[in-house]
């Protein structure tokens, strides 16, 4: 099943193993994918349709989170049908077309995910340092415009990437111990120098998710200062509960990718399953919980939401 090639032949043709080593639990590991499917598919359609329909949630904050839902109903299907194909029909195979067409829209969708957590701290920090101006500053047309920019940052990062990946001749093993396609862990297979892929990977993640990180960082810091700047306790508590859903989903959707960085590159001695289930797990975790969050915690979602399943009640 596995092909070597050193005749300068190029695979168009590849294999996912799902999880390696695991094999036999595909369809008890299924579970849980299917699971997290199922929820993510409703939970955020449900939030998207509730933002959409309801003038009273038409403020930035739930506009930018639909935005979020959105990208996390992408980010979830362009992966987990694959992974269930694999674990229930063995459908492990996958062109190479295909294969840089489904890391294409998983990169562009991260990374506008990560762009988006950001326009959501900067839109926390205008809500309570600036609150009398946060409808002026934030205005419908600007918030078009940041969503248009968010788009075009991950696709101009992402697009050149296609060219690189298409460049190489993949004359080595074609057998991808993986549930999707990512860029370096298709560009090893390749006979040629796939530095340039390094070099360039590593710019994109510290351009874009590194420099994102930071300057959340830097605005909840300007948030906090003005918090506890403020004279009444009430009002400290309040502003920083504005925060809270945001906070939750930021360690959600930055924790599990840091800690698979960590161990991708310092554990070495770590089983490759676990590496390809905490890569899943980027994948799965955020786009379920992260409408479960926001519906709990936001109450203006949790009457809609309550309204929708409960009319007589109100």
């Amino acid at each position: 099943m596995i092909s070597l090639n050193h005749t300068g032949v190029s695979h168009t043709i590849f294999h996912f193993l799902g999880i390696p080593g695991l094999e036999n639990q595909h369809m008890w590991i299924s579970i849980p994918f299917f699971i997290s499917y199922v929820i993510a598919l409703l939970g955020n359609s449900l939030l998207i349709g509730i933002i959409l329909t309801r003038h009273s949630l038409r403020e930035p904050m739930y506009l930018f989170l639909c935005m979020l839902a959105g990208a996390d109903l992408v980010l979830s299907t362009c992966t987990v049908p694959q992974a269930l194909a694999i674990f229930w029909f063995r459908a492990g195979e996958i062109s190479l077309d295909r294969c840089i067409t489904q890391f294409f829209f998983i990169h562009c969708t991260f990374i506008s995910e990560s762009g988006i957590l950001l326009v959501m701290a900067f839109d926390r920090y205008i809500a309570i340092c600036y609150p009398l101006r946060y409808t002026t500053i934030l205005t419908p047309a600007l918030i078009g415009k940041i969503g248009v920019i968010i788009f075009l940052r991950s696709y101009c990062m992402i697009f050149p990437i296609i060219f690189l990946l298409k460049r190489l001749t993949f004359c080595q093993n074609n057998i991808i111990p993986h549930t999707y396609c990512e860029h370096i862990g298709l560009a090893k297979y390749a006979c040629n120098d796939i530095r340039v892929n390094i070099w360039y990977g590593l710019f994109v993640i510290t351009s874009t998710v590194v420099l994102d990180v930071l300057l959340i960082f830097v605005s909840y810091v300007l948030i906090l200062h003005a918090v506890f700047h403020m004279p009444s306790q009430d009002a400290r508590h309040k502003a920083l509960n504005t925060c809270g859903s945001h906070v939750c989903i930021i360690i959600l959707f930055y924790g599990p990718a840091i800690f698979t960085t960590l161990t991708q590159r310092f554990g070495r001695h770590i089983p490759p399953h676990i590496h390809i289930l905490l890569a899943n797990v980027c994948i799965l975790v955020p786009p379920m919980l992260n409408p479960i969050i926001y519906g709990i915690k936001t109450k203006q979602i949790r009457e809609q939401v309550s309204y929708i399943f409960f009319p007589k009640q109100k």
